[in-house]
């Protein structure tokens, strides 16, 4: 059995057993259907969202899905930011915190993984580079799912992948991300050159899309376990993750 035709099985076996990113346990904020719900949304979003487009898209009250949003920021699963607006007072908008861990656990996303894996191995020689491809095509698809742009979308898109990206200090034209959890570590515990190609392909693709002047000079994959992987750029996107960690700091 090629490494394609193994991974191939291994996928199909996580879609059957359904694998989840979205644990429903008795006394978790998620055990509650209509935040579990909110989650999911964000999640499926990959960006911020204000609370009346949620409640919209979810056919209920904003004032209901606003104290449901509250809720899963205090335990940690989703952060809420300010949205300055030409006009009145600045708006919330909610997205999937990066530090999320639904249940206790590290976020993992065997959802989207097994779609794309089986998006990828359209053949039993399904090689790394075939495989990084077609992530460089999902990376760019996942860039027009909203209208940010730029450093801050690249982030949030980590983020809401399970990645729990940390901008590291800030070095000339270059700029370094660790993502200290790995999402897909089972999977990567069976086929890592084949998951971290992906993954590698996914970068490439928001960078095309996001700023083609700022390019991927730099994917070190490390233990899953551990996590820590390293993310390098070096272009224009350097400038705005100085400024997004001046913002944060200050």
């Amino acid at each position: 059995m090629s490494d394609a035709e193994s991974l191939l099985v291994f996928v199909t076996q996580l879609c059957e057993t359904g694998g989840v990113d979205v644990p429903n346990r008795t006394g978790d904020a998620l055990a509650q259907p209509t935040r579990a719900r909110l989650f999911a949304l964000l999640g499926e979003l990959r960006r911020p969202a204000p609370t009346e487009e949620l409640a919209e898209r979810l056919g209920l009250h904003p004032n209901g899905v606003r104290a449901h949003l509250e809720r899963l920021r205090k335990v940690g699963l989703v952060s809420r930011e300010r949205e300055r607006l030409a006009r009145g007072r600045p708006r919330a908008t909610w997205m999937i915190s990066p530090h999320a861990q639904p249940g206790g656990d590290p976020p993992t996303g065997y959802a989207q993984l097994a779609r794309w894996l089986l998006r990828s191995l359209v053949s039993e020689n399904a090689h790394v580079r075939d495989v990084e491809a077609t992530g460089r095509r999902i990376g760019r698809e996942m860039a027009t799912d909203a209208d940010a742009t730029g450093e801050q979308r690249l982030h949030e898109v980590l983020g809401a992948l399970g990645f729990q990206p940390h901008r590291e200090p800030v070095a000339g034209d270059r700029v370094t991300y660790r993502l200290r959890n790995c999402p897909y570590r089972e999977a990567v515990r069976e086929r890592q050159p084949l998951v971290c190609g992906l993954h590698r392909g996914i970068t490439r693709g928001l960078l095309d899309a996001l700023d083609p002047n700022t390019k991927l000079v730099g994917f070190v994959p490390k233990d899953p376990e551990i996590a820590g992987c390293l993310i390098e750029l070096r272009g224009p996107m350097a400038a705005e993750a100085a400024q997004a960690i001046s913002d944060a700091s200050g």
